[in-house]
């Protein structure tokens, strides 16, 4: 029998490494969560805090040569992903032309290109009823100056996670792209490096185990799209309904 495994990218920190105990502690009939992060010694402090057998990949997801690491451990496992978590990404505060060149090409490699390249390896292993878990963003929902790289990318996975969600449908595969506004991990220490986030951003914080927790029943229950709390789904439909260039003057006046 082939053994049932759940994979996770970004996995060190933030979300990802939230969504291992989320789905460590829920689903006891996965038997072994296979962690993806470029930081070793964050993997490695995960051994012993979960009920279920990790198995650490510290590899660099945007590398095409690393990522053949993954490709030839399930080509040898064989095994039956029941969920694929891509949780890698990072945002960059600032103009664009100010932050630096790499990490607004890095942005895009990781959380576009590489998010694509880590589902197009391990789809081939994922059965009926099997989950996708893509990482988006609320800012995907509209252009955001001064993080306009960043938003960017997340309408790419928002886009890429709802068509994928469709083709899957006669597998009975779900995709769901989770979109929450600001939430309180380590993901705004690296993007302040450039620039502050607005206050009323900082005011939406949200709770990462909620967020996580939402995801995940979502995910359950077929959801193609995510969004934890009030104010961002407020948000989604207001983007929905008013201009832009409406909303974006609000914003900046903010």
């Amino acid at each position: 029998m082939m053994k049932k495994i759940a994979v996770i990218t970004g996995a060190s920190s933030g979300m990802g490494r939230e969504m291992i105990f989320q789905l460590a502690d829920r689903f006891r009939t996965v038997e072994e969560i296979w962690v993806i992060a470029r930081r070793k010694e964050r993997l490695d402090e995960l051994n012993g805090q979960v009920p279920a057998v990790l198995r650490t990949f510290p590899i660099d997801i945007t590398d095409k040569q690393a990522l053949t690491i993954l490709k030839q451990a399930l080509a040898e496992e064989k095994p039956d992903v029941k969920f694929l978590v891509n949780a890698a990404g990072y945002g960059k505060i600032g103009l664009v032309g100010e932050v630096p060149l790499e990490e607004e090409t890095g942005m895009a490699a990781l959380n576009c290109e590489a998010l694509v390249a880590v589902t197009h390896v391990v789809l081939p292993y994922m059965s009926e009823h099997s989950r996708i878990i893509q990482f988006a963003s609320a800012a995907a929902f509209l252009p955001q100056p001064k993080f306009a790289v960043y938003a960017a990318t997340k309408a790419f996975v928002l886009s890429y996670s709802r068509a994928l969600n469709e083709e899957l449908r006669d597998r009975k595969i779900c995709v769901t792209a989770v979109c929450p506004g600001p939430v309180k991990t380590e993901f705004f220490d690296i993007a302040e490096t450039n620039g502050k986030i607005p206050l009323y951003k900082k005011l939406a914080m949200a709770d990462p185990k909620k967020v996580a927790r939402k995801a995940l029943m979502d995910s359950c229950v077929g959801k193609s799209i995510s969004i934890y709390g009030i104010l961002m789904k407020l948000f989604f439909l207001l983007c929905k309904v008013v201009p832009h260039r409406m909303l974006l003057k609000i914003m900046g006046m903010m």
